[in-house]
């Protein structure tokens, strides 16, 4: 415990005080032992405030030396503390060690007064950020120079009064002990270097003066606890940081083996002008070909055509040849030459930027089927990595937040008492105000009063920070002026205003005007009539008029006081306001712009509880995280800074390196918007384009670590703010209280429904001819409000009766229904009446299972309905009670109105017999449906069916008998599938059939097949056969794995419709925004020969485009993509959002001059701010919503399954319990040493771990080797690397004979040993092929691959670093839910490639469709969809489909080898399909991210619940089999402690153990023996700890072993383990004192020296053997 602050008051520093610190340190080591227990106060900790349970600070304390009133600092590190008036804590050391001035120096206290001083530390801080704001400027004038010297010098000034204060070397609070006083120093001292010295010509020395904006955190305890917060992340992030450069670095090593020269491939044409040449090996060629005209370019490229050998690489056209000659792509920056590039490629693929172009570039050079590469790197990779970072990044994050708990309970009770009283100080004062405000007011305005107060407590609903206190001035004002007393009319009037307001109509009415608002502005669009422009101005004055009207009238009836105490009314006033401001300034555009559209928004807000509860998470979590925000802004803003400084002067001067016209780029670092904007570019996952440039003018050297700073410190910070959102979002609960506004809206919706229902009701009880009595009870009034649209026939259905009973019972739902609600599957009512089979229903749902058998464990007789489930079932179905009871009620009154009729017994006997013969046929048709073999026919139907769907590409019609067999397979498929539904209509009956959603699917899939069918039967109806992909479909309803992934994942995101609902009207008021902006401003004047758009000193608006000469061919085009109406505003807001296209429609926005205007170069610049607040507000935190309500409804559904995961089956957990087995499974059974000396010798060299670091060693060296080689390396390095490829074969050889001698056939039992011994057999073979087919056909880098493939033995448990396991561990018990995700992920993409493939298949080639990837063939559609699936690339394919105009494309083209014509897109069809795909592939992307960050967040919580499993026991009965092999089931006592070291782990107790073993108190019985069962329950108490669940496992061991031992021999104990070693130490002692007694009896002659020796002796063996029965004692106490 700490010492109480109380025991230490507020004492001065004097002479004396330091006096007793030199003594201290003098006495220190004596003392060390005694102060090892000391721990600082988090309380005083310098920087914080001083606690209030030292209240006031008296006089002669403020800015003087006091003694440190933490005894931790006092005692050890010889302090002294300074408080100023602010109450700040300042800690100083005290004792002098390098150039330190004493304490009592008035020297020292006088620096130490201006450093304490609050009006220094704002000098600092002002200084700062005015020297940071001049930093971002250029082309400064002269005078500021003169400010720039002015603030070097209060630089100066605070240096030294630091060192004065603190003194340079004296301990951790000297001015040396701070790195921030070290980088303040060094940025000071480099400014004086290059102000006042020649050197200020260095760009360098000018750069390091920018670190300055980061003196700014150490001004801030807030951004240094922050700083301290991130390098405890930095710590925990170590082993996934060395386990990506790991992994990247094996990556790069691979891609240098397979891509090495490889991008170097280009078309050339051939032949050249000198014919005699010939080139003998196509890729071979060395020699350098420079001209530009002599390589294939495509059409608008910048780069020649790529090409390969091989036959899926591309291909060269006609008259050119693929030849090695010229330099790699992108200004030779991309490429696999040498390990350097290699490494950066690899790094791009992981952070997917711009990736699309890679794969284009290696699938053209070295063919498709590497595209697996990629996407192991790409998807994989990069999925767990992420997730890796992520769930490190919560798991800090969690313990941040747990801390603050735990400070606050560590704090003084005094202090916390202090804290309460002032809080009801503060309390009562706010009560007394109100209590006072309420006598002013006279008894006459009760009313208004009491509306005030409802007002006040609907405001209390809202939790809002705590307001500042007002002073009494401004109180006085407002009880005058603010609460209205008038005339008695005037209070009438206000009551009627509060009618009016507070009845639920108005509210649905205001809800209704706020909508059609909406509507509205969301109707405006480009162009747009006069007719509809008026009518939408007209509609938008109504609605400020009413809004005016609302506003009045809420001030009259709430005075001004009450109306603007609430946050909603403020909201609603600045609307009106800001609405009446523009109808009186109507000229100025924009001016509503960007305040009263979102407020329009915000009000509508007011009625959804969804988007109240998210505002106030969000406004909580941001109050937590400001620190965090600040410091990401700073971040941002020094970033800017910095690269202005390094790179700016480059920029402008090497211009030309860029550009070949010497133009100015879009982005630069030449001044400080474009270089922040290139670092909000590089932080949003952009940054590869900007380095090749940034690479071009200013070398790689400066480059690269710029851009690597602010990749990894960047996205640590945005990630680190992104968990802390998505834990704070995750709390989000949907059944939070609702607003008042919003109960009246449900109100007035209610009462409206009950109007039109009663409406219904007597008009149907008018018109239907039925009974009176039946008429009568159909329309009670209690019934009415639950059978609002349904007819008296429907309601003579019992199962439709009896569920509108339920409903107007008002009873609750069981979980049992409201889990059932959520699937796919149909109710458990319904289930229970459908005769399905197992395998083809969803009764094996567990909630089902569960129902079932409590129904059936109940034993209550249940009774059988005596009508089927449907029209023509005859198989009995059980009812309840209760049902039986209401269906009864409805047969009396069916008969009583004369429904039932009898029939004559000749018709009862026909009917028997033909109701027997139905009913064996449904039976046998039951049977033949729930067969496992019939269901594995039909599953394997249905993978056959689907799978041909991949073979009619385009090129079918070349494939006739493919063709044919494709056509007779359809028909083939279709009459199965119609045979199996038949069945299961006669077995199950119609009702039971369509009751559940998957026969639904399958049935709809039938009727795809019918309709294809008919669609190929006539050609009017072709189109029908496009819907043929839909028969992928069925595959859902047909694997388990995939119906439990669905049904997780509608359950996890059906709760999230609300929060999706608010993300999308923050996007609507966004894409209004845009078209307000935007509308009509991306058209431009294209010049048809350039490609590119006129100069605006050409051509400046439309009338001057059309009016050219050549005028005919001069397009007045407009953006593909642009912001005319909201539709396309929300298209070009998601390419914004997956950061796809984004830097186009910025560019246009930014060009953008007005309307009908030819476009400008940057001339509205300042627009990038929308895109930028978009990204902030529209797109990050939406997604933190989103996920973090996700995440919430995936626990809430785990804890619903007990803990289990809920994307794995019942099966599937059987394997991960299995998995799990791993956290705590012992390493492989070693093999057997052999008895033969030299093969034990063997044995043991190969088994010892030296070996084992040899063996890494050796991997290591061998991966060397290939980092050192690049694409031109001379001849004679590759014979080198030849002979140490050899040189290690030949040692993983002779590592592999010495493993097969000591182990012999043991060998093989290790998958590790088999990967060894393949990689030997395939590393011989790769060096002998060159020698005997030759060295073309065999590539070189074939046995270095494999060699380099044992690397994966750094990962290997218990071999590599332990770090690396433990980090694996989280995938590796996640792969059942990864993997039946990934069959959802896998279905999607194969039903979408097979749509692209029938509607995307002809486009016309560019943009994003090209030779590689287009929608052809299956394969290249998978490798479109999957590029789609990281989001990637989308906005080319969608551009290329975009075009479907003459000008664009072609529709009559002739496409060889079909019949189908032209090469036009469909711009509807593609943006449904790619928004749909996007949309479908986040969610389920989401949710495998979730799955893994879950997992790795319940891996500390499993390890630390330590549990036993069946392979433990039966590991203990072995040894116990050992040690008792008459099967006695006892123990000898003496036999207990080579027992417990016998054990294997989690039992083991290594020797010594005597001390623990006595300390469990076993039960002994005569001779000292032990029973079995009182050994196995001690042991595994010892191993789980003490709990509940502890008590119950033991119970279940013991009766567990009773069963299996029913002839066990009983006894009874005599003792304990415990006792007994007290009787023996008893003993010990009697016997010993009893000894020395009779010693000192007979030795009385004896001198009394010795006497005292042995009396010396015996009373310490007497103190040793009292300690000890102490200690067993206390042992004994504690057990």
């Amino acid at each position: 415990m700490l010492t109480s602050p109380e025991l230490k008051g507020l004492v001065p520093f004097t002479a004396e005080s330091l006096e007793l610190i030199e003594n201290h340190i003098a006495k220190k080591c004596n003392e060390e032992h005694e102060e090892e227990d000391l721990k600082p106060s988090r309380d005083l900790q310098a920087g914080k405030t001083l606690p209030l349970i030292y209240g006031n600070l008296p006089q002669g304390t403020v800015s003087e030396p006091l003694e440190d009133v933490d005894p931790y600092y006092y005692v050890k590190r010889n302090t002294f503390m300074v408080l100023n008036r602010n109450r700040v804590i300042f800690r100083f050391n005290a004792v002098s060690i390098f150039c330190t001035l004493s304490p009592l120096s008035s020297l020292r206290r006088a620096a130490i007064k201006v450093l304490v001083h609050p009006l220094f530390r704002l000098l600092i801080l002002i200084s700062v950020l005015s020297d940071s704001i001049l930093m971002c400027m250029s082309n400064l004038p002269e005078w500021i120079l003169a400010i720039e010297n002015t603030l070097l010098g209060i630089y100066t000034f605070e240096i030294l009064v630091k060192v004065i204060a603190r003194g340079i070397w004296a301990g951790s609070f000297s001015f040396l002990g701070d790195l921030w006083n070290w980088l303040d120093f060094s940025v000071t001292l480099f400014e004086l270097i290059t102000r006042f010295s020649p050197l200020s010509s260095l760009p360098m020395l000018k750069t390091i003066r920018t670190l300055r904006i980061l003196k700014i955190i150490p001004l801030n305890y807030g951004l240094q606890s922050i700083v301290v917060t991130l390098a405890q992340c930095l710590k925990k992030l170590f082993g996934a940081i060395a386990l990506a450069l790991f992994s990247l670095t094996v990556f790069s090593l691979f891609g240098m083996g397979l891509f090495m020269g490889n991008l170097k491939h280009k078309c050339l044409r051939w032949p050249q002008e000198y014919e005699n040449e010939t080139l003998h090996n196509r890729t071979g060629s060395q020699y350098y070909i420079s001209e530009r005209e002599n390589f294939y370019y495509m059409e608008g490229a910048r780069y020649a055509l790529l090409c390969g050998n091989r036959t899926d690489a591309g291909q060269c056209p006609e008259g050119y040849v693929c030849v090695k000659a010229g330099t790699n792509p992108d200004n030779g920056f991309t490429s696999f030459d040498n390990f350097g590039w290699a490494l950066l490629a690899m790094f791009r693929l992981v952070t997917q930027d711009y990736p699309e172009l890679l794969y284009h570039q290696i699938l053209y050079a070295s063919g498709k089927v590497y595209m697996i590469f990629f996407v192991m790197i790409s998807f994989w990779f990069a999925f767990y990595m992420a997730s890796l970072f992520l769930g490190i990044l919560t798991m800090t994050y969690e313990k941040e937040t747990q801390r603050a708990p735990e400070e606050s309970k560590d704090m003084d009770p005094k202090c916390q008492q202090t804290v309460k009283e002032l809080e009801e100080e503060n309390e009562a004062s706010e009560k007394t105000t109100q209590i006072e405000m309420k006598k002013r007011s006279p008894t006459s305005i009760n009313t208004t009063l009491d509306i005030l107060e409802d007002t006040a407590l609907g405001h209390k609903e809202e939790p809002e920070t705590p307001k500042k206190k007002c002073p009494l001035c401004w109180q006085k004002f407002t009880k005058t002026c603010c609460i209205w007393k008038c005339s008695p009319c005037w209070i009438k009037l206000t009551e009627f205003a509060d009618r009016i307001i507070t009845h639920p109509v108005a509210d649905l009415f205001l809800v209704i005007c706020i909508i059609l608002n909406i509507c509205f502005l969301a109707l405006e669009h480009f162009p747009m009539g006069e007719d509809l422009m008026s009518l939408l101005s007209i509609g938008n004055l109504v609605c400020t008029g009413i809004y005016t009207i609302e506003m009045i009238l809420k001030i009259i009836a709430m005075h001004p006081y009450g109306y603007f105490q609430i946050s909603w009314n403020i909201c609603d006033s600045i609307i009106v306001v800001w609405g009446l401001t523009a109808i009186l300034l109507a000229d100025i555009e924009g001016i509503t712009l960007f305040i009263s559209f979102p407020l329009i928004f915000i009000k509508l807000g007011k009625y959804g509880p969804p988007f109240k509860n998210l505002m106030h998470i969000l406004g909580s979590a941001f109050v937590a995280l400001k620190d965090l925000v600040l410091m990401l802004c700073i971040f941002i803003y020094f970033s800017a800074v910095f690269g202005m400084k390094l790179f700016g002067q480059s920029y402008r001067d090497c211009a030309c390196h860029i550009d070949q016209d010497c133009q100015r780029q879009r982005w630069h670092m030449s001044d400080f918007f474009h270089a922040y904007m290139t670092v909000f570019r590089i932080l949003c996952g952009e940054w590869i384009e900007t380095l090749w440039e940034c690479m071009e003018v200013a070398g790689q050297v400066w480059c690269i670590p710029f851009y690597m700073m602010v990749i990894s410190i960047g996205n640590l910070l945005i990630l680190y703010l992104f968990v802390a959102l998505v834990s704070s979002f995750s709390s989000y609960d949907a059944t939070m209280e609702v607003s008042k506004e919003a109960k009246n809206l449900q109100l007035a919706m209610a009462r409206i429904k009950t109007g039109i229902n009663s409406v219904l009701l007597k008009i149907l009880c008018t018109e239907r001819s039925v009974p009176t009595e039946a008429t009568d009870q159909t329309c009670d009034p209690s019934v009415k409000e639950n059978i609002s649209e349904h007819t008296l026939s429907e309601l003579s259905n019992t199962q439709t009766f009896l569920r509108y009973k339920d409903q107007s019972s008002g009873t609750e739902k069981t979980p049992v229904t409201e889990s059932e609600s959520q699937s796919l599957i149909a109710s458990p009512s319904v289930s229970e009446t459908m005769p399905i089979a197992s395998g083809e229903s969803d009764i094996e749902n567990l909630d089902n299972r569960e129902t079932r058998s409590k129904s059936g464990n109940g034993g209550s007789k249940e009774k059988m309905k005596q009508s089927s489930s449907s029209e023509c079932s005859t198989v009995d179905i059980a009812i309840s009670e209760e049902e039986e009871m209401v269906y009864e009620r409805e047969k009396s009154k069916l008969r009583k109105n004369g429904y039932e009729r009898k029939s004559s017994t000749g018709q009862v006997s026909r009917e028997s017999r033909n109701g027997k013969i139905w009913k064996n046929i449904r039976k046998t048709c039951c049977k033949i449906v729930e067969n496992s073999w019939f269901q594995c026919f039909i599953g394997l139907v249905t993978l056959l069916c689907t799978g041909t769907l991949a073979l009619e590409d385009i090129y079918i019609d070349q494939r006739k008998t493919i063709k044919i067999l494709l056509e007779y397979g359809d028909m083939i498929f279709a009459y199965i599938f119609i045979l199996e539904m038949l069945l299961k209509w006669v077995a199950y009956g119609f009702k039971a059939y369509f009751s559940n959603n998957w026969y639904k699917l399958d049935f709809m899939v039938v009727i795809v097949f019918c309709l294809s069918l008919i669609g190929k039967m006539q050609e009017d109806l072709n189109p029908l056969n496009s819907m043929k992909f839909l028969r992928a479909l069925r595959v859902l309803s047909q694997f388990e794995r995939m119906k439990v992934v669905l049904r997780a994942l509608i359950k996890t995101t059906l709760p999230t419709v609300s929060v999706l609902l608010v993300c999308l009207m923050i996007w609507l008021l966004f894409s209004v925004i845009g078209v307000n902006l935007f509308a009509g401003k991306f058209y431009e004047c294209i010049d048809p020969t350039r490609g590119e758009r006129f100069s605006v000193f050409e051509v400046m608006n439309k009338s001057q485009c059309e009016n050219l000469l050549f005028n005919e061919s001069m397009p007045w085009e407009n953006a593909k993509l642009n912001f005319d109406n909201v539709g396309n505003g929300f298209l070009s807001l998601l390419q914004v959002a997956t950061f796809n296209g984004w830097i186009t429609i910025m560019n246009s926005a930014i060009d953008s001059v007005g309307v009908n205007m030819q476009p400008s170069f940057e001339h509205n610049i300042y627009m990038y701010t929308y895109f930028i607040i978009f990204v902030m507000f529209g797109l990050f935190l939406p997604l933190c919503m989103l996920i973090g309500v996700i995440i919430s409804n995936f626990s809430k559904q785990k804890i619903k399954q007990g803990g289990s995961n809920i994307f794995i089956t019942v099966k599937q957990k059987k394997q991960y319990r299995a998995l799990k087995k791993l956290l705590y499974a012992d390493s492989q059974k070693p093999a057997p040493r052999p008895m033969n000396k030299f093969q034990g010798f063997i044995f043991d060299l190969v088994t010892h771990h030296i070996f084992n670091v040899i063996i890494i060693l050796l991997i290591c060296f061998q991966a060397t080797t290939i980092m050192i080689q690049n694409d031109e390396q001379s001849p004679e390095m590759e014979n080198a690397i030849f002979w140490m490829n050899s040189i290690f074969v030949m040692l993983f050889t002779l590592e592999c004979i010495l493993k097969l001698t000591a182990f012999h056939c043991h060998y093989f039992t290790s998958a590790w040993n088999v990967h060894d011994f393949m990689v030997v057999v395939f590393s011989i073979t790769g060096l002998l092929l060159p020698l005997t087919i030759g060295e073309y056909f065999v590539p070189p880098s074939l046995v270095q691959l494999i060699l380099l493939s044992r690397i994966i033995h750094i990962l290997r448990p218990g071999k590599g670093p332990k770090v690396f396991h433990d980090l694996m561990l989280p995938l590796m018990l996640s792969l059942p839910a990864l993997l039946n995700i990934s069959l959802l992920v896998f279905l999607v993409m194969f039903i979408y490639a097979i749509f692209g493939m029938y509607n995307f298949a002809y486009v016309k080639k560019e943009a994003g469709i090209n030779d590689v990837s287009n929608f052809e063939t299956f394969g290249s559609s998978m490798l479109c969809l999957f590029q789609v699936t990281t989001f990637s690339g989308w906005d080319g394919m969608l551009d290329a489909i975009f075009n479907s105009q003459w000008s664009d494309c072609d529709p009559d083209k002739i496409n060889p080898g079909t019949q189908v014509r032209g090469d036009c897109g469909s711009p509807s069809v593609g943006i449904f399909y790619f928004v749909s795909y996007i949309l479908i592939s986040w969610l389920i992307i989401v949710n495998m991210y979730i799955v893994l960050i879950m997992e790795f967040l319940s891996i500390p919580s499993k390890k630390k619940a330590r549990t036993l499993s069946e392979d433990d026991f039966r590991r203990f009965f072995q040894v116990w089999n050992r040690f008792d092999p008459d099967r006695t089931q006892y123990l000898d006592s003496s036999k207990l402690s080579d027992f417990a070291a016998a054990l294997d782990p989690p039992l083991f107790m290594a020797k010594p153990n005597k001390g623990q073993l006595v300390a469990m108190d076993l039960p002994m019985a005569a001779g000292d023996r032990i029973h079995c069962l009182d050994i196995l329950l001690a042991f595994t108490k010892r191993v789980m700890g003490k709990d509940e669940r502890v008590e119950k496992i033991l119970s279940e061991i013991e009766s567990g072993f009773m069963l299996a031992n029913p002839f066990k021999i009983t006894y009874e104990p005599i003792t304990t383990t415990l006792k007994r070693k007290q009787e023996a130490v008893s003993a010990t002692i009697i016997q010993r004192a009893y000894k020395s007694y009779r010693l000192r009896q007979n030795d009385k002659n004896v001198s009394d020296i010795p006497v005292i020796d042995d009396v010396r002796d015996d009373l310490t063996s007497k103190s040793v053997h009292s300690g000890k029965i102490e200690e067993k004692a206390s042992i004994q106490t504690q057990i």
